[in-house]
């Protein structure tokens, strides 16, 4: 669960007023200053159960229902509808190609004029006769606005299958390969373990995608991303207005000055949300249409500190 209430040891006592920090500065907020994704959980159904995985997807949690087609229409009106500047359409999970409606969507999508990402393992469920199809076409018609972001912990099939459980290397590598042949935009995206630095995880990433044929910058940070580790049980700083200046950071760079996420509630209507990280906890939850949810969002969360501000992540391309 990635409420407030897994950080109860190591972060005692912070991230529980929206207005001010645990010793009474005034908390950082973040406006929508320039909407440039929406997102959309396609639900948090999973082929696999990944260890540390920051929204708990497993073939059990269905937490977050499957959202249909309709309702993503729905909320692709509201977008252009309210005109804002957005470009991309993100489609993340669980496992995005468990939804048996990702197809329609991805298409409404692309035909809308949206580029259109999808953060996927590659595993068994995309390699299905009909969703192959389906990718097949959308490819081919749409190509240059359409990226698989392929979820490879590590370069090296040990590590990667300590995280995602044995076998899975193999079944990804077969899904890249899959993928690659048929012209596909690819990106990877990686996990911040094992002791290793930047420049040792990109080098590791460059021989693999050489070795393997893969058409993938790893030194690119937007193509192969290294995303930061996301543990509600380690310490971090709460984020106050005065950080910007001490860090130099921009809170337009922050993702929730550029994004929102539609989720579906088990048994609920659909919803907005701040970002993609903070799925279950409902003070993120900014209402039921994207016009609800231009408002300010309150740094009020471990992940808002370690992921955004200090990490520099960003799920977006």
């Amino acid at each position: 669960m990635d409420g407030n209430t897994g950080a109860k040891t190591a972060n005692a006592g912070k991230f529980r007023d929206p207005a001010v920090t645990a010793d009474g500065a005034v908390r950082a907020t973040v406006a929508l200053t320039h909407p440039k994704t929406l997102w959309f959980n396609t639900g948090t159904l999973c082929n696999i159960a990944c260890a540390n995985c920051y929204i708990d997807s497993s073939p059990t949690n269905d937490q977050l229902e499957y959202i249909s087609a309709k309702e993503v229409a729905r909320y692709l009106d509201e977008l252009g509808a309210l005109g804002w500047p957005a470009e991309e359409i993100g489609f993340t999970g669980g496992e995005p190609f468990m939804n048996p409606g990702l197809i329609q969507m991805m298409e409404d999508s692309l035909e809308r004029g949206y580029r259109v990402l999808v953060l996927t393992n590659a595993m068994r469920p995309m390699m299905r006769p009909r969703l192959q199809l389906g990718l097949k076409r959308l490819i081919a018609l749409y190509g240059d606005r359409l990226t698989l972001r392929v979820s490879l912990d590590h370069w090296e099939r040990g590590p990667h299958d300590e995280i995602r459980g044995p076998g899975s290397y193999d079944e990804t590598l077969a899904g890249l390969a899959w993928l690659q042949a048929e012209g596909a935009r690819l990106a990877v995206a990686g996990r911040a373990l094992w002791g290793m630095d930047a420049p040792q995880a990109r080098a590791g990433y460059a021989g693999f995608f050489a070795a393997h044929g893969l058409e993938i910058d790893a030194q690119n940070p937007a193509v192969t991303v290294i995303f930061p580790e996301m543990d509600t049980h380690v310490e971090v700083p709460e984020i106050t207005t005065a950080c910007w200046g001490i860090l130099g950071k921009n809170p337009d760079d922050v993702m929730c000055a550029s994004s929102r996420m539609v989720v579906k509630r088990r048994g609920r209507p659909a919803a907005v949300l701040a970002c993609t990280l903070i799925a279950y906890d409902e003070t993120f939850e900014l209402g039921h249409s994207l016009a609800e949810a231009d408002r300010p969002v309150a740094l009020n969360h471990p992940h808002c500190a370690k992921f955004c501000v200090l990490g520099g992540a960003a799920c977006s391309v």
